[in-house]
């Protein structure tokens, strides 16, 4: 059976506050975004029934996922964030680009925060190849993300990502461009089915 997977998109980022800030690379989240986390860590119903805990490489996102669902990593010592490359958001611009894995290992691993890098290669932040932000690129990512999580043996999952790239995950467009997913928040819980999966609506 394929679990239920829990999209999240990440807390209020730097970047979010101007179109200027779009040159920050890979920026923190604001104090607001930490509201944001903790608000959400109040919440989520599903502490106690989560398995996994995956999310983008990107700074803004494995701190959405530290912060956010705490109470997961408190009743399971042993859990960590897992970082997947595939899941970073679609645009090539500094905000969106993420860290190399010597910095990301220092930043979060090095630190002994239960974040596992062990996925993110060199070149992942590259931009390039399966990584372009094409919409032909785009959309074999998001299918690769899709049937990652369809095969995990877990029964609820956490996906922590970006707005953009839950527009190519869950194929829904409304009220968002090809490349921005700002406008994708928010969404009251549902269940609906993709590709033989069961989904659980973004949030935040």
């Amino acid at each position: 059976m394929a679990p239920i997977v829990h999209f999240v998109r990440h807390a209020q980022g730097y970047h979010n506050l101007s179109t200027a800030n779009h040159i920050l690379p890979d920026p923190e989240l604001t104090p607001l975004g930490e509201q944001q986390c903790a608000k959400l860590k109040e919440s989520f119903p599903y502490h106690s029934e989560i398995e996994l805990i995956a999310a983008s490489p990107l700074r803004r996102t494995i701190h959405t996922a530290l912060l956010s669902f705490q109470p997961v990593f408190k009743a399971h010592p042993d859990f960590k964030v897992l970082c997947i490359p595939e899941a970073q958001e679609t645009s090539d611009v500094p905000c969106d680009t993420g860290s190399d894995p010597a910095v990301l290992q220092k930043e979060f691993v090095d630190r002994g925060l239960p974040v596992d890098i062990s996925l993110v290669h060199e070149g992942w932040n590259s931009k390039k190849g399966k990584y372009a932000p094409t919409i032909s690129a785009l959309r074999n990512r998001a299918r690769e993300v899709r049937k990652w999580l369809k095969a995990r043996p877990e029964k609820q999952i956490i996906l922590v990502t970006h707005g953009g790239l839950l527009h190519y995950l869950t194929e829904d467009w409304e009220d968002g461009s090809m490349y921005q997913g700002k406008t994708y928040n928010s969404i009251p819980s549902r269940g609906t089915e993709l590709a033989d999966m069961s989904l659980q609506a973004p949030v935040g």
